[in-house]
């Protein structure tokens, strides 16, 4: 069975700094690219970085320069370190986990809650 289990989320200030975490099972994680998206209230979901599993990275407009994806295929675990937070970053992230060549094979994880506020 495929778990994909984020942790990290949590109240911060503006101008702090959070790391969220994602632990995948059930999956041959390195055949993974593994990604973070975001949905703020009311809001559609939105796109925030992905790495494939020879470790290139793509991010989002919004959060260039500011996070930073990275993961470890030996403990199956992908991480978002995420600096400068505005009150704009507040939404559910998610962990994402798509298969390189099987369109079928996309999972996603419950998420996790990060609010950015004084």
């Amino acid at each position: 069975q495929v778990q994909l289990v984020e942790s990290g989320g949590g109240l911060v200030q503006p101008g702090g700094s959070l790391r969220l975490s994602c632990a995948a099972s059930g999956i041959g994680f390195s055949m993974y690219g593994m990604g973070w998206h975001r949905q703020a209230p009311g809001k559609q979901r939105e796109f925030v970085a992905t790495i494939t599993s020879g470790g290139s990275t793509n991010y989002g407009d919004s959060v260039k320069g500011r996070f930073t994806i990275s993961r470890d295929n030996v403990r199956k675990m992908v991480y978002l370190q995420m600096n400068s937070l505005k009150p704009e970053d507040t939404a559910v992230y998610s962990c994402n986990a798509r298969h390189s060549t099987i369109a079928a094979a996309n999972f996603w994880g419950q998420g996790t809650q990060v609010t950015v506020s004084s």
